[in-house]
């Protein structure tokens, strides 16, 4: 009789199972990578003459890793086949609750979990696709609308996928179980109530409009430009370039000032002269400053130059105008060539500008009685 070493068994399996199944898994670690991108550009030229693409690299960046893990679990499935537990364990079969069955549920569950990453990333690409045609349109509605969209149909592949867990895994009534949720649909209400408030202050927006996407807008002591607008919160880029996280209940509930809709800027400020300053130099100011914020371009007509007060240590001029613009960056610009012009306005005319001083009188004269 011819020894073979590969006939020979341990726990229950030949030495030849147990190296096709270290072949297969290395095979498959090695391959893997190289299968899971050649299936993503085939996905990807199915899929692109559904829609105009952002590029081939962004889409293997985001379906490649979900689609590799799903390749390895299908090749540890089959790795998995050349093993069997030994008789002697008496086991029961995969219908029996037991071993195997127990592997079995796991191992779908797993396929199911990551099928449904590899669903939600190509939702993701889509996301992206429509993000960039909202970009070349004029309406900002759609920027705020399409991340909003993404967010709801990935949270219904989720719930789709947890339906086919406890069905098909955990082998449950599923619609015993939504039945049930109208049960206990008020105690769930109680329980999630912010959660719901800021849910329904979601659509709120989307009803109402107060905002879009990159609009300026200040929320109680925030001020910043709107990012997204998501099922729970909105985020809010400040001016510091930090990133906000504001729940949608108090976006509705707060007074909500959209600075972006403003259709001017006003400012108003007070600059103090000198008391050395002649009434004459005084109305020659105020006439020089009323006359250079007539003559400039974005400066409504109607603007106030007015000596209002004597102050403890100057003469007060009130000074109020009305920029014609929506960006402050651009308000903040004329504000600067306003503030210049007052300077070069005070020091033509031969005065300047006070400070908070005081002046102490000294009687040098003192009268002395002799006695």
């Amino acid at each position: 009789m011819i020894f073979d070493p590969l006939s020979q068994k341990i726990i229950g399996n030949t030495i030849e199972n147990y190296l096709w199944f270290a072949g297969i898994v290395l095979v498959g670690l090695i391959f893997k990578n190289l299968i899971s991108r050649a299936l993503t550009y085939l996905l990807f030229n199915l899929l692109k003459k559904y829609f105009k693409t952002i590029g081939v690299q962004k889409f293997v960046d985001l379906i490649n890793r979900p689609f590799s893990t799903t390749i390895f679990l299908l090749i540890i499935y089959v790795a998995c086949n050349r093993l069997h537990f030994p008789d002697e364990w008496h086991l029961v079969s995969e219908n029996e609750f037991g071993v195997r069955m127990t592997l079995n549920k796991i191992f779908k569950g797993l396929l199911i979990c990551s099928i449904t990453w590899t669903i939600i990333r190509i939702a993701d690409y889509v996301g992206l696709i429509l993000k960039q045609r909202s970009l070349q349109t004029e309406s900002k509605m759609d920027d705020l609308f399409i991340p909003f969209m993404i967010s709801a149909i990935k949270a219904m592949i989720i719930v789709i996928s947890l339906l086919i867990i406890l069905g098909s895994v955990l082998e449950l009534n599923v619609t015993s179980i939504i039945a049930g949720l109208g049960i206990g649909g008020l105690a769930f209400a109680l329980a999630s109530k912010d959660t719901l408030e800021n849910l329904l202050g979601s659509f709120l927006i989307f009803l109402d409009r107060p905002f879009v996407v990159g609009d300026l807008v200040k929320v109680g002591l925030l001020r910043g430009h709107i990012e997204e607008v998501g099922f729970r919160s909105t985020k809010i880029r400040t001016l510091e370039k930090t990133l906000i996280t504001v729940p949608n209940k108090k976006m509705m509930d707060a007074e909500l000032e959209n600075q972006t809709e403003r259709t001017f800027f006003r400012h108003k400020f007070i600059i103090g002269l000198v008391y050395s300053t002649s009434a004459e130099q005084l109305k020659k100011i105020i006439a020089d400053i009323h006359n250079s914020l007539d003559a400039h371009s974005l400066i409504r007509d109607g603007s106030n130059v007015n000596f209002v007060s004597f102050g403890s240590s100057s003469l007060d001029v009130d000074i109020t105008y009305f920029v014609l613009t929506k960006d402050a960056d651009v308000f903040e610009k004329v504000r600067e060539e306003i503030n210049f012009k007052v300077m070069e306005i005070v020091a033509s005319n031969g005065s300047s500008f006070a400070f908070p001083s005081t002046t102490v009188y000294l009687d040098t004269e003192t009268n002395l009685t002799a006695k």
